[in-house]
This record gives C-alpha cells, sequence and structure tokens, in this order.
C-alpha cells in the first residue's frame, strides 16, 4: 500500500472510530455527519468520500466489528486441534461472548444494529487485515470439519440469531441467568442444529 493509499485507510479509520464513540454516547439519531467530521478532525467534504451518508457509515462499522471479532475467535481456533464443526462453532462462540463481555459498548452498539442483511454482505464485502472474507473463513470451517449442508448459510444464521439472542440480556442484565449459566444450554443446541442438518451424518 502506497502512501496515499495508507493516509486514505487512516482517515476511513478515524472517521468509523469517530462514529463509533458518538454512536454510543449519543446514540445513532443524535449524531450527526458534523458531530463525526469534527471528533475526527476531518473536512465534512472528506466523509462523502468514504461514505454515501450517516446509515452507510453505521453499517460499514457495523460490518468491520462483527468481521474483526470474528476474526480474532477464528485466528484463536486455528491455534487448536479441534476440528467437528460443532465443537468450532462453540469454540467460537466462547470467544466471542468473551470479548463482548469484555467490551460491552461493542455489545450494546452490535446488538441494536446488527441485522442479518448487513451481516450477510459483511461476509463477503468486508475483508480482514490479510485480505480474507468472513464468507471464506466461514467456508474453511466447514471444509475443515467435513460437514456438508444444503444450505450452508442458514446455518450460519441460525448460529448468530441464537449467540446474538441470548447474549445481549444474559451479559448486561444477568436475565434469564448468567451467561455462564446459560452457556451449557447455548452449546447443546449449536451441536444438535450442526448434527440435524448436516446431510454427511444423517446419511
Amino acid at each position: 500500500m502506497g502512501k496515499i493509499e495508507e493516509k486514505k485507510e487512516h482517515k476511513r479509520k478515524d472517521l468509523l472510530n469517530a462514529a463509533f464513540e458518538l454512536f454510543i454516547s449519543k446514540g445513532f439519531h443524535n449524531t450527526s455527519i458534523a458531530d463525526i467530521v469534527a471528533k475526527a478532525g476531518i473536512a465534512k467534504g472528506t466523509f462523502y468520500l468514504y461514505f454515501k451518508d450517516k446509515t452507510d457509515i453505521r453499517n460499514r462499522l457495523i460490518s468491520s466489528k462483527a468481521t474483526q471479532l470474528f476474526r480474532e475467535a477464528c485466528l484463536k481456533l486455528n491455534e487448536t486441534q479441534i476440528t467437528g464443526l460443532d465443537e468450532q462453532f462453540i469454540f467460537l462462540t466462547d470467544e466471542i461472548l468473551y470479548a463482548l463481555e469484555q467490551d460491552r459498548s461493542l455489545l450494546f452498539f452490535l446488538s441494536k444494529h446488527l441485522s442479518w442483511g448487513i451481516f450477510r454482505s459483511s461476509m463477503t464485502e468486508e475483508k480482514t487485515p490479510d485480505g480474507i472474507s468472513a464468507r471464506e473463513m466461514y467456508e474453511q470451517l466447514i471444509a475443515r470439519s467435513g460437514c456438508r449442508f444444503a444450505s450452508p448459510e442458514i446455518i450460519i444464521y441460525l448460529v448468530i440469531e441464537l449467540v446474538a439472542g441470548v447474549s445481549y440480556n444474559a451479559i448486561l442484565y444477568h436475565d434469564p441467568a448468567d451467561i455462564e449459566e446459560l452457556k451449557p444450554y447455548l452449546h447443546t443446541l449449536i451441536r444438535r442444529i450442526v448434527k440435524d442438518f448436516d446431510l454427511v451424518s444423517g446419511t
């Protein structure tokens, strides 16, 4: 990456970081583009070189944060000898839940704004620093496990919705129970999802 590209990327990240801090502290609807550029120390016109509008920067921020969480968990998974897809999902789930427990602002932001449509597009469009998309990482998990699904996208959708639904109230409000108490139930459901829809184990 040349110096010009590095400078552009630095500005883009400054805008994303400023937007994240403001969305957390003021809320999405109470934050203006003027607020974002002022906090980032960047001219307002420059904002539109990177993002269409406030919704666009929010969606890209969600994609970036979600992909980063998934990538960091995958990197830790790669250091293990785990190959079964259900156990891989469980490992990733526990790592992501731990990360969200440590950063509750991120949990609050993602839980309020992350939709399947945004995550699905980020799986392909958002790249990690090593140039790999979340979809490619997911495909690697399946290939390593030997599982086969009629619709792999539905499997990841079910797991994501399950984890997201459980984590928010359990971590922030300990409702209906603490996250550690809920994890065994979550693990059991993940195993059932993988087992019931795996075409290989079902044959």
